[in-house]
C-alpha cells in the first residue's frame, strides 16, 4: 500500500511509482469525483468523447448508408467466403 499526505495548501502528492506506472508528467490535468468509497482520481480527456457518427464521414465511403443488417449480412457473408477458402471449396 502507498501512502500520500494532504499538505496545508491542500495539495496531494502522487508517488513517483504510481505517476510513471500511469505516465503521468508534470502539467496533467485531472478530474477529482466523489465516490461512496472516497475520490477517484482520473486523468482528463485529451480528446472530447466521439460517436461512429462523428467520425464515420473520415471513412472515405461514398455510397447510399447501409442499415445494420446489410452491414451484418455482408461480414457473414465475407467470413463465409474466407471460411471457404481456407478449408479449400
Amino acid at each position: 500500500m502507498i501512502s500520500t499526505k494532504l499538505s496545508s495548501k491542500g495539495q496531494v502528492i502522487i508517488p513517483k511509482e504510481v505517476r510513471d506506472a500511469h505516465g503521468w508528467k508534470e502539467g496533467t490535468e485531472f478530474v477529482v469525483e466523489t465516490t461512496a468509497n472516497g475520490v477517484l482520481l482520473r486523468p482528463k480527456r485529451v480528446f472530447k468523447r466521439t460517436t461512429i457518427e462523428d467520425v464515420v464521414g473520415s471513412a472515405g465511403y461514398k455510397g447510399r448508408r447501409r442499415s445494420i443488417k446489410e452491414m451484418d449480412e455482408a461480414i457473414m457473408a465475407e467470413a463465409v467466403r474466407r471460411y471457404k477458402r481456407a478449408i479449400g471449396k
